[in-house]
C-alpha cells in the first residue's frame, strides 16, 4: 500500500469511521446544543486534528440538525478538493484559501475559532526552522486578530506538550504545573518555542480584548488519517507492517511514549472548546505509557501474520529512559475526560482502517 491513502470518503460511505464518529457524538451531544445555527472557523483542517474536528463536527450537524457550518481556511482549495472531495462538497463546509499568516478575513460573524494549523515536523519545513516559527506566531495572532473581527465568544489553540522542553526521565507524567522550558538557544526546539509564543499570545488577546482562549497541549496520537510516512514510531511501525516489512525501531527501543485514540482526541478538543477555562492549559494525550519497542511489539501483533520487529541497536546505558508522557489529571477532574480506547485497539482499529482503504481504491 502507499503511505497516505486518499481520506474524505464520507461518514456514510465508511463504516469504521461511523462508529468513531459515533462514539464522539455520543460522549460530546450535551456540548452541541452551544454551536446551534452558529459559524465556525476552522484552521489546520488537512491535518490530523483538523480533520477529526472538521469530521466529528459535521457528523454532530448533520445528527442532530444543528444548522451549523464551518470555514476551512486551506493554502490550496484546489487542492484539498482532490484530496478530500467529500469534506470539500458538503453543504455545511466553506473553503477558503489563503496563508495563515495572512488570508483575507471573511466577512460576517463567527462564534467559535478553532487554530488547529501546526508546524510540527514536515518534510518541506524541517530545514526551515524559521519558516517554521515565523508561520506559527504570525499565524497565531492572524487568526487571535480574526476571531477579535469576527465577534468570536471562543478560540481554541491546539498547542503541543513540546512547550515544556525535555521531559526529566524521573518524571514518570508531565503536568500542566511543570515549569520546563525548550533549550531556547537550540533550533531543534523551534516547535516547542512556536507553541509556547502561540499560547503567550492567547493570553494576551484575552486579556485585552476578553476572548475566551482556551489551549489543548497535544501530545501523541493513533487513528485513521494518521499520516504514515512522517518520522514518527507508530506511524513508520504501521506503514511497515501494512507493506509487509519488517519493522524496524531506531534507536534502542528504551523510550517511552503514550498515544490517544483519535475519537477520544476529538472527543476531548470540542470539550475543551466549549467547556475548559479560559488561559487554563490542558494536556490532551494518554497516561498510558510504552517502550518504543513495546509499541513496535504491539503493531506487530496486531497484523497478521505477525511482522518481524528490529531493535537497531542495544541500549547503551542502565540510566532512566527518555520519556514523553502526559498528565492528564486536570482534564479528568474538570472536564470529565478519559480514555475510552486502549492502544491494542487503537492500532488494530487504524489498521483496519488503512486496509479498508486500499480495499476502495
Amino acid at each position: 500500500m502507499g503511505p497516505s491513502p486518499q481520506f474524505g470518503q464520507g461518514p456514510h460511505q465508511d463504516h469504521l469511521l461511523a462508529a468513531d464518529l459515533d462514539q464522539v457524538l455520543v460522549k460530546t451531544e450535551d456540548l452541541w446544543e452551544e454551536f446551534r445555527r452558529q459559524r465556525l472557523f476552522l484552521t489546520g483542517g488537512t491535518g490530523f486534528l483538523g480533520c477529526w474536528l472538521l469530521e466529528s463536527f459535521i457528523w454532530a450537524n448533520q445528527e442532530l440538525a444543528l444548522g451549523a457550518s464551518v470555514a476551512v481556511l486551506t493554502r490550496s482549495t484546489a487542492a484539498f478538493r482532490k484530496r478530500f472531495p467529500y469534506l470539500a462538497d458538503h453543504p455545511s463546509v466553506e473553503l477558503l484559501e489563503g496563508d495563515v499568516r495572512s488570508f483575507e478575513f471573511p466577512s460576517g460573524q463567527y462564534s467559535h475559532v478553532i487554530h488547529a494549523a501546526t508546524e510540527a515536523p514536515t518534510k518541506d519545513l524541517d530545514d526551515k526552522p524559521l519558516l517554521k516559527f515565523d508561520t506559527m506566531v504570525q499565524g497565531t495572532q492572524r487568526v487571535l486578530e480574526f476571531a477579535c473581527q469576527s465577534g468570536a465568544r471562543k478560540v481554541l489553540l491546539t498547542s503541543s506538550g513540546a512547550v515544556y522542553g525535555k521531559q526529566p526521565p524521573d518524571l514518570t507524567h508531565m503536568a500542566e504545573t511543570y515549569l520546563g522550558a525548550p533549550e531556547a538557544t537550540n533550533s531543534r526546539w523551534v516547535n516547542g518555542e512556536g507553541k509556547r509564543a502561540s499560547e503567550m499570545l492567547c493570553a494576551l488577546y484575552a486579556a485585552q480584548y476578553g476572548l475566551e482562549s482556551k489551549i489543548a497541549r497535544c501530545f501523541a496520537f493513533v487513528g485513521p488519517y494518521l499520516q504514515l510516512d512522517f518520522h514518527y514510531a507508530i506511524g513508520s511501525f504501521i506503514r511497515n507492517a501494512l507493506q509487509g516489512q519488517q519493522i524496524r525501531a531506531d534507536g534502542d527501543g528504551a523510550p517511552y511514549r503514550s498515544y490517544l485514540y483519535a475519537a477520544d482526541l476529538a472527543t476531548w478538543l470540542w470539550t475543551i472548546l466549549v467547556r475548559g477555562k479560559s488561559c487554563r492549559a490542558y494536556n490532551v494525550g494518554s497516561e498510558k505509557s510504552v517502550t518504543i519497542s513495546e509499541l513496535a511489539t504491539l503493531v506487530s501483533r496486531a497484523v497478521s501474520p505477525n511482522v518481524g520487529v528490529e531493535i537497531s541497536r542495544p541500549r547503551a546505558t542502565n540510566g532512566p529512559a527518555e520519556r514523553y508522557v502526559p498528565s492528564t489529571k486536570r482534564a479528568q477532574v474538570e472536564l470529565g475526560l478519559h480514555e475510552s480506547t486502549d492502544l491494542p485497539q487503537a492500532i488494530s482499529q487504524t489498521i483496519n482502517w488503512y486496509l479498508a482503504q486500499d480495499l476502495r481504491q
